[in-house]
This record gives structure tokens, sequence and C-alpha cells, in this order.
């Protein structure tokens, strides 16, 4: 197989509107990125203009950078910290009372590298509910995380995660399960 690098680069894998979209996008990203810490109200009022999901009491940090916010779902109190990517080039889901710690980078698209034009792929990927991904995490296309994991810091999530598993390293492997105090201590 020959990679055929001119159709790939000759391709346009996004629709009009998306490519009109993204430009207005990048015009309004300094209203996001400059906006000062705690007016977490105004960039999810960004997020939504654009066409985001976002859930009550959400807060993302000025510094993340959001790829096609039209893409993004965040959960009620869902949390992204500070200089993290989100790549949506599929639909990406982060799910209630989620965090994503600074610097980590959630993919949510690929190439079909069988494909000598290289297409793109838009598989997006889930992050659950009361989950964890830690600073520097990477977590690929096609990923769910699940429901109330912790994917550790730098590790490298290729594979679903199970709910309830913490998993470290790179490639992620399983390391124990999560195990939650209640709030009375038992």
């Amino acid at each position: 197989m020959t990679l055929d690098i001119d159709a790939a680069r000759a391709s346009r894998p996004y629709s009009r509107r998306e490519y009109f979209g993204r430009a207005l996008w990048a015009l309004a990203t300094p209203l996001f990125r400059c906006s000062p810490r705690l007016l977490f109200g105004w960039r999810n009022l960004l997020l939504r203009t654009f066409g985001a999901h976002v859930g009550r009491g959400v807060h993302v940090d000025p510094s993340a950078r959001i790829e096609i916010p039209w893409m993004l779902e965040l959960g009620d109190g869902a949390a992204i910290g500070a200089h993290v990517w989100v790549y949506c080039l599929g639909p990406i889901r982060i799910g209630a009372r989620a965090t994503v710690s600074h610097r980590a980078h959630l993919c949510g698209g690929s190439h079909d590298y069988t494909d000598p034009a290289l297409p793109l792929l838009r598989t997006g990927l889930s992050v659950g509910e009361d989950a964890w991904v830690c600073s520097d995490a990477f977590i690929g296309p096609g990923v769910s995380v699940g429901e109330g994991a912790i994917v550790g810091a730098a590790a490298v999530a290729m594979r679903d995660v199970l709910p309830w598993n913490v998993v470290a390293g790179n490639p992620a492997r399983f390391m124990k399960m999560r195990d939650l105090k209640t709030p009375d201590g038992a």
C-alpha cells in the first residue's frame, strides 16, 4: 500500500457550515480565553452559543482549548481544568461531576490508516459521571471512560476504562477498583 498524501491533503472532512462555524469560533476564542477565571458562566454561555450542551454548574478554565464546540456535551457540575485540549472531531460527552484535570487531552477522532487517503474518522469519546481524568492524561478516539473511573496522571487510555476502575500508565492498565467512602465514614 502506498499512502496517497495528495488525496489526504485535498480531502474536505467537514461541511461548509462546519468550516464556517470553525472560523467563527476561532474569532470568538479570545473572548473565551481572555475572560477572568471566575467567569465560568460567561464561558458556558459562549460554548452554548456555539452549540455545546452545557449543564448547570459547569466549570471550564479559560485556558482550555476546545475545538468544534458544537460536538461537546458537559453534564451538570463537570469541570475542565487549565490547558486541557478537548478535540471534538466527533462527539465528546463529559458526564455530570466528572473532572478533566490540567493538560489532559481528549481526542475525539483520528485517521483511517488502512486507507491510502487517510480519511478522517470522527469517533468521539465519553467520560462517565463522577470520573476523573488526571493531569496530562490522553483519552483516545472512541474510548469510553466509565462512571467513577480514574485515568491516572500521564496515562494513555486507548481502550475503554470500566466503571470505578483506576488505570495508569502507557498504555493505561488496571491498577485497582476505586473505593469511595460514604460521608459517614462507613
